[in-house]
């Protein structure tokens, strides 16, 4: 729900009278059994994806963190908190029908965590060994050009055992446009229609499969120059050259865009994390970020699976 008040109210029309606290209580403690199924390697009752083709993408999104400060209370008594942005890491597990679209007969994977990339990384190898991942026929690797997922790649598809030749890694589209247009921003000189024009010829580059050209013309603007935003485009052409196959990918009906990954983070976080005098605990973080994902992505059994079931000694127990 989009808030702990409105869930109350909705229970207790349907008969079920609760107090506010009460709910709070068992609901995180429901994610947190959940989580801790997961650490035990409770395996997944899953749809297997052999033959099929997989895409898989991770973001981060921003939610604000409550942290209590030190000293002298405030007048009516409560303790001052700091409330800084932090970055939950949330992933996205989907099927592809032959022509690139979702396949809507398989509901996908959502879920994320407030510890850092090294910990979604770990859930998106519990996901994808749940899954067989090794069975799919591809596998298509696709976001944005943040380094602390595509310098974690190569190692996640040694660990769930992944063939190299089955997958795919690319650039979300979008994100490549828009850092276009950051780097004409950036040469002094051009009027808005100028900038336009580069733009739009390093975009048909790209959307042509000559992203040799496109790379190399960005490497010309902005020789000479060291400012620290200047690298960072140059770094994320020439580090993603080759995720930035579009054509190739569009001859294999494979999307090059992102958005259902972007979907996830605005239904998960946005819409009931994210907001004006919105601060969490990051451990009450974790927990509805959890929740959030499995009700998002239609799994709600699944999640009830894990938050009901212990393993003892090697066997399932309810």
């Amino acid at each position: 729900m989009c808030s702990l008040k409105e869930a109350v109210f909705i229970l207790e029309q349907r008969g079920r009278t609760i107090d506010i606290k009460t709910l709070r209580t068992i609901t995180y403690h429901f994610a947190n059994k959940a989580r801790d199924a997961q650490k035990s390697e409770l395996v997944l009752t899953s749809q297997n994806v052999a033959g099929k083709r997989c895409a898989v993408s991770l973001d981060g999104g921003r939610i604000r963190v409550r942290k209590t400060k030190k000293g002298k209370k405030t007048t009516k008594n409560r303790r001052r908190f700091n409330a800084d942005w932090r970055e939950p890491k949330l992933l996205h597990i989907w099927l592809l029908d032959d022509d690139g679209t979702i396949c809507n007969s398989f509901a996908p994977w959502i879920d994320g965590t407030m510890k850092g990339p090294d910990a979604v990384f770990m859930l998106l190898a519990y996901y994808l060994t749940a899954i067989g991942i090794t069975m799919a026929k591809q596998v298509l690797f696709i976001a944005d050009g943040a380094p602390w997922i595509w310098n974690r790649i190569p190692d996640l598809i040694i660990q769930v055992g992944l063939d190299p030749t089955k997958v795919r890694q690319m650039v979300d589209w979008y994100h490549a446009v828009e850092h276009l247009n950051v780097v004409a921003s950036l040469r002094k000189g051009w009027n808005q229609k100028r900038r336009r024009q580069w733009v739009s010829r390093q975009t048909r580059y790209l959307w042509t499969g000559q992203n040799e050209e496109a790379v190399k013309a960005v490497r010309e603007i902005i020789r000479g120059r060291n400012s620290k935003l200047i690298n960072r485009e140059m770094s994320y052409f020439e580090g993603n050259q080759l995720r930035m196959q579009y054509a190739k990918a569009r001859n294999c009906k494979l999307p090059i865009g992102s958005g259902p990954m972007e979907s996830a983070i605005r239904r998960v976080i946005n819409l009931r994390m994210k907001g004006n005098g919105i601060f969490w605990l990051e451990e009450n973080a974790e927990a509805m970020i959890m929740l959030r994902s499995f009700y998002k992505a239609g799994r709600w059994n699944d999640l009830f699976h894990l938050a009901t079931t212990a393993v003892v000694n090697g066997k399932e127990v309810n």
